[in-house]
């Protein structure tokens, strides 16, 4: 009896969009090779309780995936409801996999779970952990319930979406959730769930233009140079991003600048550390977050400033005129 003939109507899709995954090396250095049916093709030897079909949506770079891209595909993903489906899998690369994640969560309306996987090693590589990812995204998706969440799969660990970073350029275990702990593990080829998944967000609908949303993401460092950032600011952005020192710090020289731009654009604080908080009633010196904050900035919280961008872009293209307001009320529900 096939798989097919089993259940009929228990449906997941997987949808491919390139990366390491289906990457070879050619002439010296991997680039995208392997087309959807070419990279899962190893499927047919594994018996699942479920029917899999199979979407190439693009085969890139993770660092060629766009904004536009991103819209399109959850959109794919929430017109999966209407069709019996009951989960997803999205492999790509994994250098932006944690903002496609986080997207994903906020723009899938959807109630089918979601797994997005890649790889660190190339299809070429001799012990390459793709197929495994894509195994163990699989099994998450036969364990859990249909509720619209959306985790990252990788090296046997669960990450929630809003929770996972990438932590390392190379290592098989690159990625971690940091304080929050994993959402659990794939052991005997059964989900052995750590934590409950996080309550879901609002969900946001956004258009395909982007062009009135631009979003600039901004590391301080040591003495960092006013004339530059006042040079940026003075580009236009739609809103700014700022991955500041410490616990929410600046050089008290940029304070001038950010102000007047959080008068105009909304200007978010996170921290260059990528972990813990934004502290919020600590520091009180010039450039310090309470100075900051008072001054007009928005406390990005826990989130990293990538996270920070993702979110803040999604809310402008959305609806420009509450995105302070709304960016700050995600931020009180993401924990």
């Amino acid at each position: 009896m096939t798989q097919n003939m089993k259940n009929a109507r228990r449906r997941i899709q997987i949808i491919t969009l390139g990366g390491t995954i289906a990457m070879r090396n050619h002439q010296g250095g991997l680039s995208p090779a392997l087309g959807g049916d070419a990279l899962l093709d190893f499927l047919k030897e594994i018996d699942f309780p479920f029917q899999i079909d199979k979407v190439e949506f693009s085969n890139v770079a993770s660092a060629n995936i766009t904004f536009s891209d991103l819209i399109r595909l959850a959109q794919h993903i929430t017109s999966l409801n209407r069709d019996d489906y009951v989960g997803v899998v999205v492999t790509q690369g994994t250098d932006t996999i944690e903002e496609t994640a986080f997207a994903l969560e906020l723009l899938a309306q959807s109630t089918i779970n979601i797994a997005v996987t890649g790889a660190m090693r190339s299809a070429s590589h001799r012990s390459a952990d793709g197929p495994a990812n894509i195994i163990s995204a699989l099994r998450f998706l036969a364990d859990s319930d249909g509720t619209g969440e959306v985790v990252v799969v990788l090296d046997d660990t669960v990450h929630s979406a809003r929770y996972v970073r990438k932590t390392h350029t190379t290592k098989l275990s690159a990625f971690s959730s940091g304080e929050f702990g994993l959402r659990g593990r794939i052991h005997e080829e059964r989900l052995k769930a750590y934590n409950k998944a996080p309550t879901p967000l609002e969900k946001l609908s956004v258009s395909g233009d982007i062009s009135g949303a631009n979003v600039l993401l901004l590391p301080i460092c040591f003495d960092q140079e006013a004339p530059l950032l006042e040079h940026i600011v003075k580009i236009g952005p739609a809103g700014l991003v700022l991955e500041s020192l410490g616990a929410g710090h600046v050089p008290q020289t940029l304070l001038p600048i950010l102000e007047k731009a959080a008068r105009k654009i909304p200007v978010v604080l996170c921290s260059r550390t990528n972990q813990g908080p934004i502290c919020e009633h600590t520091y009180g010196y010039p450039g310090g977050e309470m100075d900051l904050l008072a001054r007009g900035l928005i406390s990005g919280g826990w989130l990293p400033g990538i996270k920070a961008r993702m979110l803040l872009k999604l809310l402008l293209m959305n609806s420009p005129v509450d995105s302070k307001t709304r960016f700050s009320a995600y931020v009180r529900n993401f924990f």
